[in-house]
């Protein structure tokens, strides 16, 4: 039986039922080894791709391989071997596993200060489709910091986990190497401490930032229109990336997107890896309240799920503020938390937003948010500064409201339903791949959701 043409028709099978991001951070570069009748060998190109194909994608995989011909193989798992090394497999001695992985980094003569959170691990985040690449990436920088994706940077919008992943990586790098040198900060400590430093006249700043083997930095939106900030942050980029130092960032824009932001910095921050963190599908915020119950001792009812799943979707933060508002009331009261109780207790919370958006409201947000005129929306003008804003109201209509196509185009001013088929058909597929568009949709969504 010819193994790569069963696994081509695995891959093939598999594609159509997870997201691209998954299958590309975890199915590319696998391959299938028949030993036996009885037994299989999968190998994975590293150790974070072999764990998710063993402990997520395992039923899949083993269906997809019942489809193309082998039933019920006995499965294992691999890294994939190189022309100098044995290949490597879970059952690898402590000993080498620590020599094989183990970061370039010296080791420190004194203690350092990194401002971690030791409850950010990556035991306790919840990997879904709207972030598992990022996930993979900070397991990456874990295992080898400064070696690859350096920088990495990590944008998406409030409360969707770029924090807890970013110190995850800084909590991991210090669990292998206690000596490592980690250091996390906020963007606006920075910048208070560089103007500290000029106003008080105070040295060692650029010693503090300079002298670490990884620097994390949260929120760097906020050094925009800083000049003399990102003059010193270019400088110390500078140092760190040339020392083979890691270097993460977080913001809520991709680096293009940050406004005065000035072009060194830019291409700087465009050199490692950029990834977008989405907000979480349906699927992982059910995954992700289980999780976080479960930390509290506390069993849900899978209406309890469903309900706040269903409900709370803005971001992870909203999320997990619902649940334990719900969890710390029942506890008061002494209660098992049921649907009517989540009903009861969270319906304000759910009340205090707009559940119901209307066409009207996404149209005049749409039209806001572009700072043009609804009439001019909704117009027979084709100038392209008010056809994009157009279209992706159009869109926005067909997400959130499931509306039909003549409706859409009759709300719009549009004589003919194909022009608004049209229009979000190219609204949806632009979205997949141009940064920019995804991003303007999902501000106006939080305008439209805000509380």
């Amino acid at each position: 039986m010819d193994s790569h043409a069963v696994w081509q028709g695995v891959l093939g099978e598999i594609e159509v039922t997870v997201s691209s991001s998954s299958f590309t951070a975890w199915f590319k570069n696998t391959k299938l080894e028949i030993i036996s009748d009885k037994e299989i060998s999968i190998i994975a190109p590293n150790i974070f791709a072999r764990t998710q194909l063993e402990k997520r994608f395992h039923p899949q995989i083993l269906e997809a391989l019942s489809h193309n011909g082998i039933n019920s193989p006995s499965i294992s798992y691999h890294v994939e071997s190189s022309n100098k090394k044995p290949r490597i497999n879970r059952e690898i001695t402590k000993t080498e596993s620590q020599e094989s992985s183990a970061p370039l980094i010296l080791p420190s003569k004194k203690s350092h200060a990194s401002n971690l959170n030791p409850r950010y691990t990556f035991d306790n985040f919840i990997v879904g489709s709207s972030n598992d690449l990022a996930y993979a990436a900070c397991q990456a920088v874990a295992s080898h910091p400064g070696e690859k994706y350096n920088p990495l940077y990590l944008y998406g919008g409030s409360g969707l986990g770029k924090t807890h992943l970013m110190q995850a990586v800084g909590n991991e790098i210090i669990r292998k190497q206690p000596s490592a040198r980690v250091l996390y900060i906020t963007t606006e400590t920075f910048v208070n401490e560089f103007l500290d430093s000029i106003r008080f006249k105070k040295k060692g700043f650029s010693d503090k930032y300079r002298n670490v083997d990884v620097l994390i930095v949260d929120d760097m939106q906020f050094i925009a229109g800083k000049e003399k900030t990102q003059d010193e942050f270019f400088h110390t980029f500078n140092d760190l990336h040339q020392n083979n130092k890691q270097i993460i960032i977080s913001s809520d824009k991709p680096p293009k997107s940050i406004p005065t932001l000035t072009d060194r910095l830019r291409s700087r921050f465009e050199w490692g890896m950029a990834i977008d963190i989405q907000m979480p599908d349906y699927e992982t915020r059910c995954a992700i309240i289980k999780a976080k119950a479960e930390l509290s001792n506390t069993e849900l009812d899978s209406d309890v799920v469903e309900y706040l799943a269903t409900n709370f979707k803005t971001n992870i933060r909203e999320l997990e503020g619902a649940l334990n508002r719900l969890l710390a009331y029942a506890e008061m009261q002494n209660f098992t938390p049921d649907l009517m109780a989540a009903e009861g207790i969270l319906g304000d919370i759910k009340r205090s937003r707009p559940q119901h958006v209307t066409a009207k409201q996404i149209i005049d947000k749409t039209a806001r948010y572009y700072n043009i005129d609804v009439k001019d929306m909704c117009s027979s003008r084709r100038d392209k500064f008010i056809a994009t804003p157009r279209q992706i109201a159009m869109f926005l209509l067909r997400s959130e409201l499931k509306m039909s196509f003549p409706k859409i185009a009759q709300e719009l001013g549009r004589k003919d339903h194909t022009t608004a088929m049209h229009s979000i058909e190219k609204i949806t597929k632009e979205s997949l791949t141009n940064v920019s568009i995804r991003e303007q949709i999902n501000d106006i969504k939080d305008k439209l959701y805000a509380h």
